[in-house]
C-alpha cells in the first residue's frame, strides 16, 4: 500500500480524497509557485488508519524513489500536520513534536514520535483553553533537511494590529530553531511603509545539525556575533516572499526560512491567527449554483451591469412587497446594489448581502431559522449590523405581512394576465422599429424608454416566484410526512404538466422536422447542404413546406437560446443559421414525432396512488393535498413561462445594444460592433450618444482581461472572501463545497426513473445535435439546451436546484433528471456508465470509460 504522496500526487487528487493536514495543504498550496520550498511529501491521514498507526512497510522503499541518489545519506525534517493546524482560527504552533536532522534509518520512529504526540499533556492544555473538543487527526510531512547558513521566521503583518504596511523578519545564524525555541537572540528586521530599519543583536551561538548527535548549539566566531545573520539584499528578497505567499492565500503569512548556499528556501507557511477578523475585511459567501443557469461561462462588463441594475431594482421590489420601509431600504442601498459579483468574469451570488436583505423582513426575528430555510440560506453570517426589531414590532409586522401575502395572492392571476398584456404590447411598440435608421443618440433614448416602461417594472414574476417557493415547499413538507420512504413524490406530482412554454420550442421543431421529412428529395437536400445554404434558400423563398412555421418560430423564439440572458450572445433571430443546424440534426436522428404524456402521466399516476393509499380514511387531508399540488403545480409552471418574458425583455436590450455597437463602428467610434459589449451601462447612458475616446483604451484593457479569464481555471462554485481579496487561495477553495466519492455520488432528485447509460458530458450545446441516448451531465443548463432533451435517456445537472429550467422541463417531458451534483464534472466523464435514480437522487459508477 502506498505510504508517501507528494505534491504530484496531490495536485492529482481533484476530489481530495486524501486528509493531509494544514501544514501540508499549505505546501500544496505554494507547488507551482517560483519560490524554492525543500524536496517534501506527506503521509495521509487514512494511511495511518489503515495500518493502525503500525510501521509502514513501504516507507524506506519510497522514499529512496522520491528523495533520489543517496536519500539514504540525507537527513530529514519530520513535521507533524495535524487537521486544524496552521489554520486561520488555530495554529497549534509549538505543541506538536517536531523531529529535524533525522537519519534515513531512523525515519519510522521518528514518525511514530510526532504522531504519539497528540496525546501530550500540553495538546491537551491547549485545546481545553480554547475549546477544541474534537479529536486530532495528524498526517506526517517528511521534508529534505537543509543544512542552514542562516534562517528566520517572517511576518506579513503586525500581528497585533494587523497593518500588513508593518512586516517583520526575525533570524539567526544557523538553523531556525533556535529562534523558534526561544533560546538564541535574534536580528530583527522591520518594513513600514516599504521603509526598512534593524535591530542587530549579539549572537554568541547557533544551532546545527550534525550526523550523530541531531541538532546541537556552536559558539559562534567572535567575528560574526555582531554581524547582520542576513545580508540587505536576503532582507529584500523576504519581504518579497512575504508579499507573494500573502497574494496567494489571500491573507498575511506567518513563513518559516532559512538561507544556504545563495538560495532562499521557504520551509512552511501559515495564516497570522492573532490578527483580529475584522482587519481581513467582511466576510462573504459567493455562490453561482442557481444563478450559472442564467449567465453561464464568462460574462461582459455590459450584460453585468446592467443585470447588477436590473437586480438591484427587483430585490428593491421583493422586500417592499414583503414589509420593509422604504426609508430602510434608502438607508441601506448599497446591499440592494451589490447582490452579485463579477469574479474573474463569470457572475456570481453575494449571499451576505442576501443574508442582509433576509433580515430586514418582518418576522425574521420571530423564526429566522424558517425563513432561512425558506430562502435557501445555507450559512448564518455574524453580521456586524442588525436589521431586526424588536418581537412586538415583528409581531404586529408580521400580521400586516400575511395580509398584504394574501391580498396579493388573491390578485396575482389578474396580476399575471395585466403583466403578460403589458409586456406584449412594449416588445411589439419596440420590435416595429427600424434600429438600423436610428441615431446612437435616439438607441440609447430608446433603451432608457424601454427600461423605465418595462424592466424595472417586475412585480407580477416577483410575486409568483415568491408563492411558488412556499406552496412548492409545503406540498413537499406534506409528500415527505404523508409517505416518508418515497422522497420524490413532490416532484413526481409535478410531471406532465403540459403548459410549461419552455418545451415549445421542441414541439415545433419536432413539427418542422416531420414537415421536411415528409418528402424524400426535400429531406435528402436539407440535410445535405450547410445551414448556410439552407438559410440562403429560405430567404429566397425556395422552401414553401416550412417557411411559415420557421418564420413563427423565429418570431416566437427567436431569442430563446443557450445564454439568451447574456446581451453577448448571438441569438437564433441574429443568427437563424444556429437554428438550421438543430433543426438538420432532428431530420437527421428522425425525430418527427413527439412522445405521448404517457410517461410523465405514468409517474405522476404512481405517485398519486402512493398517496391515496397513505391518504385512505383521511377526506380532508386528501382534499388539502390536492389543492396544495393543484397551486404548486400552476405556480411553477407560471415561474417558467414568465422567465420567457424576462428572456424577450432581454431580447430586446440586445438588439438594442447590438444596434448601438454597430452605428457607433459605423462612424468610426469602434473598430467592431461586438465592443460595446466591454462598456459598462453607464459608460453608454453617460455617452449623450458620442463615445468617449478615453474609453477605446478601457474597451482594450477588458478585451485582454476577459480573454485571460476564459483561459483560466473556474472558480469554485461556493467559496468565501474577506474584504477585496480574491486571490486563488479564496475562489479555487473547495473548503464550502461538499465532497463525495468518486464513484458514489448524490444530488438532488427532480424528475423519477432509474436509468443506466453511458455518460455523455457537454459543456456547449451549440457543438452538438444529438446525445443518441446518452444520459446528458453538464454544469449547468437554460431554456437553449431544451432542443437536446428529446434525444438524451436523463440528465444530470451539477448546479441548479428543484425549481431551476432543467428541473422544471424534465419534469413536464418525464425525463428523469438529478441536479445540484457537486464535484459531478469532476468526477464522471464521457464514456462512464452509471446508474443514475432520480427520485433519490444517487448515482453509481458502475463502469470507467
Amino acid at each position: 500500500m502506498k505510504s508517501l504522496y507528494t505534491s504530484k500526487d496531490l495536485s492529482l487528487d481533484s476530489n481530495l480524497n486524501h486528509t493531509i493536514g494544514g501544514k501540508a495543504k499549505a505546501l500544496l498550496g505554494l507547488h507551482g509557485t517560483d519560490w524554492t520550498i525543500p524536496r517534501w511529501a506527506v503521509i495521509p491521514v487514512e494511511v495511518f488508519e489503515q495500518t493502525s498507526g503500525q510501521n509502514l512497510s513501504n516507507l524506506n522503499h519510497e522514499v529512496k524513489t522520491y528523495f533520489g541518489s543517496g536519500a539514504e545519506e540525507k537527513l530529514y525534517a519530520v513535521r507533524s500536520s495535524a487537521v486544524g493546524e496552521d489554520g486561520s482560527h488555530h495554529s497549534y504552533a509549538g505543541q506538536f513534536t517536531t523531529r529535524l536532522a533525522v537519519p534515513f534509518d531512523q525515519l519510522q520512529s521518528a514518525i511514530t514520535e510526532v504522531r504519539l504526540s497528540t496525546q501530550s499533556d500540553h495538546v491537551k492544555t491547549y485545546q481545553s483553553a480554547l475549546d477544541i473538543t474534537h479529536e486530532i487527526q495528524m498526517a506526517v510531512i517528511i521534508q529534505e533537511m537543509i543544512l542552514a547558513e542562516s534562517a528566520g521566521v517572517a511576518f506579513g503583518a503586525n500581528p497585533m494590529s494587523g497593518d500588513t504596511n508593518h512586516k517583520t523578519i526575525t533570524s539567526v545564524w544557523g538553523l531556525g530553531e533556535g529562534l523558534v525555541s526561544g533560546l538564541l537572540e535574534a536580528d530583527t528586521f522591520t518594513q513600514v511603509n516599504d521603509k526598512v530599519t534593524s535591530q542587530i543583536a549579539t549572537k554568541t551561538q547557533r544551532t546545527q545539525s550534525d550526523p550523530i548527535n541531531g541538532i546541537i548549539t556552536q559558539k559562534l566566531h567572535d567575528n560574526i556575533q555582531n554581524q547582520p545573520s542576513l545580508t540587505d539584499d536576503q532582507v529584500s528578497k523576504v519581504f518579497d516572499l512575504l508579499d507573494s505567499v500573502h497574494s496567494v492565500f489571500g491573507m498575511p503569512q506567518d513563513v518559516e526560512f532559512c538561507w544556504q548556499a545563495g538560495t532562499l528556501y521557504l520551509l512552511q507557511s501559515r495564516p497570522i491567527t492573532s490578527l483580529d477578523p475584522s482587519q481581513r475585511g467582511e466576510y462573504t459567501l459567493w455562490d453561482n449554483s442557481n444563478i450559472i443557469e442564467s449567465y453561464p461561462g464568462i460574462t461582459t462588463p455590459l450584460t453585468y451591469s446592467f443585470i447588477l441594475k436590473m437586480y438591484e431594482s427587483v430585490y428593491v421590489q421583493f422586500v417592499k412587497l414583503l414589509g420593509v420601509k422604504q426609508s430602510v431600504i434608502d438607508q441601506h442601498q448599497e446591499i440592494f446594489a451589490n447582490t452579485l459579483g463579477l469574479i474573474r468574469g463569470r457572475v456570481y451570488y453575494n449571499l451576505l448581502n442576501w443574508y442582509k436583505m433576509l433580515s430586514m423582513l418582518p418576522g425574521y426575528s420571530l423564526n429566522a431559522e424558517f425563513m432561512e430555510d425558506m430562502m435557501g440560506v445555507k450559512e448564518r453570517f455574524d453580521l456586524k449590523e442588525t436589521f431586526q426589531m424588536s418581537k412586538l414590532q415583528a409581531t404586529w409586522r408580521m400580521i400586516r405581512l400575511i395580509v398584504t401575502i394574501v391580498i396579493q395572492h388573491i390578485k396575482l392571476p389578474a396580476e399575471r394576465r395585466k403583466f403578460d398584456t403589458h409586456v406584449n404590447s412594449v416588445i411589439q411598440e419596440y420590435t416595429a422599429l427600424n434600429l438600423d435608421t436610428l441615431s446612437a443618440k435616439e438607441i440609447i433614448g430608446k433603451y432608457r424608454h424601454f427600461e423605465q416602461t418595462l424592466l424595472l417594472k417586475w412585480q407580477a414574476p416577483l410575486t409568483n416566484d415568491f408563492f411558488a417557493m412556499i406552496w412548492f415547499g409545503i406540498l413537499q413538507k406534506m409528500t415527505t410526512k404523508l409517505a416518508p420512504e418515497s422522497p420524490n413524490l413532490h416532484n413526481a406530482l409535478l410531471c406532465g404538466s403540459s403548459d410549461i412554454i419552455s418545451v415549445e420550442p421542441i414541439r415545433l421543431l419536432i413539427d418542422l422536422s416531420r414537415s421536411i421529412s415528409s418528402d424524400e428529395a426535400v429531406k435528402h437536400w436539407f440535410i445535405t447542404h450547410s445551414p448556410e445554404q439552407v438559410w440562403s434558400q429560405f430567404m429566397s423563398g425556395h422552401l414553401p413546406q416550412v417557411n411559415d412555421q420557421i418564420q413563427y418560430y423565429l418570431d416566437t423564439f427567436g431569442d430563446r437560446c443557450v445564454g439568451e440572458l447574456k446581451l453577448e450572445t448571438r441569438s437564433y433571430s441574429q443568427y437563424p443559421e444556429s437554428l438550421i443546424a438543430i433543426l438538420q440534426s432532428y431530420v437527421k436522428n428522425g425525430i418527427t414525432s413527439q412522445s405521448s404524456n404517457t410517461i410523465e402521466q405514468e409517474i405522476r399516476n404512481e405517485a398519486e396512488d402512493t398517496l391515496k393509499l397513505a391518504l385512505k380514511g383521511k377526506p380532508l387531508k386528501r382534499l388539502l393535498l390536492g389543492k396544495v399540488t393543484a397551486m404548486a403545480r400552476s405556480l411553477v409552471s407560471n415561474r417558467e413561462n414568465l422567465r420567457y418574458q424576462r428572456t424577450r425583455g432581454f431580447g430586446m436590450v440586445r438588439k438594442l445594444m447590438v444596434a448601438l455597437g454597430k452605428r457607433w463602428a459605423d462612424d468610426g467610434q469602434l473598430a467592431t460592433h461586438t465592443d460595446v459589449f466591454y462598456l459598462e451601462l453607464d459608460e453608454i447612458l453617460n455617452s449623450d450618444g458620442s463615445l468617449d475616446p478615453t474609453l477605446l483604451e478601457t474597451i482594450e484593457a477588458r478585451k485582454s482581461e476577459f480573454d485571460t479569464y476564459r483561459h483560466q481555471e473556474k472558480p469554485q462554485e461556493r467559496f468565501y472572501t474577506y474584504g477585496s481579496d480574491y486571490s486563488d487561495a479564496y475562489i479555487y477553495s473547495t473548503e464550502k463545497l461538499t465532497v463525495h466519492p468518486s464513484d458514489q455520488l448524490v444530488g438532488i432528485g427532480c424528475c423519477p426513473g432509474r436509468v443506466k447509460g453511458r455518460v455523455r458530458v457537454v459543456d456547449d450545446p451549440t457543438q452538438i445535435q444529438s446525445l443518441d441516448g446518452d444520459i446528458l451531465v453538464t454544469s449547468s443548463t437554460d431554456p437553449g439546451w431544451v432542443t437536446l432533451f428529446p434525444t438524451v435517456s436523463a440528465i444530470i445537472v451539477e448546479r441548479g436546484s428543484l425549481l431551476s429550467h432543467s428541473a422544471i422541463v424534465s419534469r413536464e417531458m418525464g425525463i428523469p433528471c438529478i441536479v445540484g451534483v457537486t464535484g459531478l464534472l469532476s468526477t464522471l466523464q464521457t464514456g462512464d456508465v452509471i446508474w443514475m435514480d432520480g427520485s433519490t437522487g444517487t448515482i453509481t459508477r458502475v463502469e470507467q470509460g
